[in-house]
């Protein structure tokens, strides 16, 4: 086993154990007797990275946790790689009801309600520490609902943080304008598209799963994703720079049909917030932890890490993005409510 699969493996491990904090007896014996009243539900959870990833682990300790808090009347079946299908597609199934939920972010949530898109924003937060913050802010707390009530997405938890996402090219980027003329892939939702394309490159909309044959075809230039996702998806193979721009800190929501939600014994509701918080928090620290033997890894492997890089200019030109969405307002409304 290389070095590699070895840190992803031990990360699993890692998250698997701390995700599974037991629970008091008082709530297991409680739960106990609600699944003897209550029929069994299945949810189906999907995700589009790969099963080596610290998030897949992440996900199947929340799984565990949730199964065993409800005594099996919850149980949630998890999938990776884009396997149950697309993301766009899995979301609007979940809003009309459907058993699934899906990891998420806060650019595609934007398209249903465009403010809360500004999580997902450049250099809208820094820290793990700073999303907790903003989730609990009023502003957020009410695009939340809106979310819910209007559009039939409910948010259950958002504090899985997946790390700073920077550029990763064929050629060292130091500042904005050495991005002219890079085509570097993006998901398919407006904020993700404005920022790469504030930031000075041009963006081009394409599927997770198709970014390694497109840079193997050369019909993108780069990408821009966290550390953790290069080995897992093999894109040091094919790609020669890390620029630790760190112009997006990278936020995942998980998000069940509000139907569905609702339609859960309140205990089942409960036991799936608090273990996804449990496992989001979890998961976050170890992908924390892992991130710099990664990019040790990576630099063994090859790839030139790029530290010099001017944060201040891709800053200034992050805020081209909020202006191009019409989303300034939105995030002077939660600096505020920051107190930053």
């Amino acid at each position: 086993m290389n070095r590699l699969a070895k840190l992803a493996s031990f990360a699993c491990i890692a998250v698997g154990v701390g995700a599974l904090a037991p629970t008091s007896v008082h709530a297991t014996e409680s739960a106990q007797l609600l699944a003897q009243a209550s029929p069994t539900v299945t949810l189906r959870f999907s995700h589009v990275l790969g099963p080596r990833e610290p998030f897949h682990e992440g996900f199947l300790a929340w799984a565990r946790a949730v199964e065993q808090r409800t005594n099996g009347g919850l149980k949630m079946e998890v999938f990776h790689s884009s396997s149950l299908g697309r993301e766009e597609d899995i979301i609007e199934q979940l809003r009309q009801g459907a058993n699934l939920g899906q990891n998420t972010d806060a650019a595609r949530l934007g398209n249903y309600v465009p403010q809360i898109a500004v999580v997902n924003g450049p250099y809208f937060a820094a820290t793990a520490e700073d999303i907790e913050r903003a989730a609990r802010t009023p502003s957020l707390q009410r695009w939340q609902a809106e979310l819910a009530e209007r559009h039939g997405l409910k948010v259950v938890c958002f504090n899985w943080v997946q790390g700073a996402r920077h550029f990763f090219t064929n050629k060292p980027i130091r500042r904005p304008e050495d991005l002219r003329g890079q085509r570097v892939r993006t998901p398919p939702a407006p904020i993700w598209q404005e920022s790469v394309r504030a930031l000075g490159a041009a963006p081009v909309a394409m599927a997770f799963s198709e970014m390694y044959p497109a840079l193997q075809q050369r019909a993108i230039d780069g990408v821009e994703l966290v550390y953790n996702n290069i080995p897992a998806g093999r894109f040091h193979e094919v790609l020669r720079y890390a620029n630790e721009s760190r112009h997006i800190l990278l936020a995942n929501f998980q998000v069940v049909g509000t139907r569905f939600f609702n339609s859960l014994p309140p205990a089942y509701q409960t036991a799936l917030v608090e273990e996804c918080e449990r496992a989001g928090a979890a998961t976050s620290r170890r992908i924390q932890e892992l991130e710099g033997e990664v990019k040790a890894d990576l630099r063994r492997r090859g790839m030139t890490i790029v530290e010099d890089v001017d944060h201040a200019a891709f800053q200034e030109a992050g805020k081209r993005a909020y202006q191009a969405l019409n989303l300034t307002e939105a995030k002077a409304a939660i600096d505020r409510e920051m107190g930053r």
